[in-house]
C-alpha cells in the first residue's frame, strides 16, 4: 500500500493498495495503520466505521461538519463512484480548491479527506457501496450541507443527478454557507 499526496487539497492523500490477484480474485489490505502513519495521519484518530449504499445516479452531498471538522478515510467496496473534495479551509493554501476521483471496488483505493473539507460522491453502477471511517462522533447538529449543483463550485457530476436527499435538496449554496 502506498500514500499519494493530493495535490489539490492540501492534507488529502489517495491510499492505493496492492491487490494479490489469482484465479479465485484477489486479496488486498485496505488499512495499513503504518503507512497511514506514514501520511501523517493519527491512524488511532478514527472513531466510527460507516457505510452508505447507493443506486445508480444518486448525490450524497456536498457534506461537511461545522465546529471542529471531520476527517474522513472513504473506499468504495462494491460498484463504483465519482467523488468530490472541495477545501473549504479559510488557511489552507489550497483554499476553495476542489479535485475529483473514481473509486470502485476494483481498485480499492481509500481517499482520506481532511477536516474542514467538503465531501458528495455520485453512484456510477447500478449499486455502490462506499465505507468511511471517520475521526469525530456524529453530532446532527453540526451537519452542513452545501448545494450539489452550486455554480460557483461547478461539480461536473458525470451522470443525471436522479436521487437526491431532502436535506441535499433543499441545500444553500456556497456563499450562503459561508456566511453563516
Amino acid at each position: 500500500m502506498k500514500a499519494i499526496p493530493v495535490p489539490a487539497i492540501a492534507g488529502a492523500y489517495l491510499f492505493e493498495p496492492t491487490p494479490h490477484t489469482d484465479e479465485r480474485g484477489f486479496f488486498c489490505r485496505t488499512f495499513d495503520a503504518e503507512v497511514v502513519r506514514s501520511a501523517g495521519i493519527d491512524p488511532h484518530g478514527f472513531v466510527q466505521d460507516s457505510v452508505s449504499r447507493s443506486r445508480k445516479g444518486a448525490v450524497r452531498g456536498l457534506h461537511l461538519r461545522a465546529g471542529r471538522g471531520e476527517a474522513k478515510l472513504v473506499r468504495c467496496s462494491s460498484g463504483a463512484v465519482f467523488d468530490v473534495v472541495v477545501d473549504l479551509r479559510p488557511d489552507s493554501p489550497t483554499h476553495l480548491g476542489k479535485e475529483t476521483f473514481e473509486l470502485s471496488g476494483e481498485t480499492q483505493v481509500s481517499l482520506y479527506i481532511p477536516a474542514g473539507c467538503a465531501h458528495g460522491l455520485q453512484a456510477l453502477t447500478d449499486i455502490a457501496d462506499v465505507s468511511y471511517r471517520i475521526d469525530r462522533e456524529h453530532d446532527p447538529a453540526e451537519d452542513v450541507t452545501i448545494a450539489h449543483d452550486d455554480p460557483e463550485l461547478a461539480i461536473p457530476w458525470p451522470l443525471p443527478v436522479s436521487l437526491l436527499s431532502e436535506r441535499d435538496r433543499r441545500a444553500p449554496p456556497l456563499a450562503e454557507v459561508v456566511k453563516r
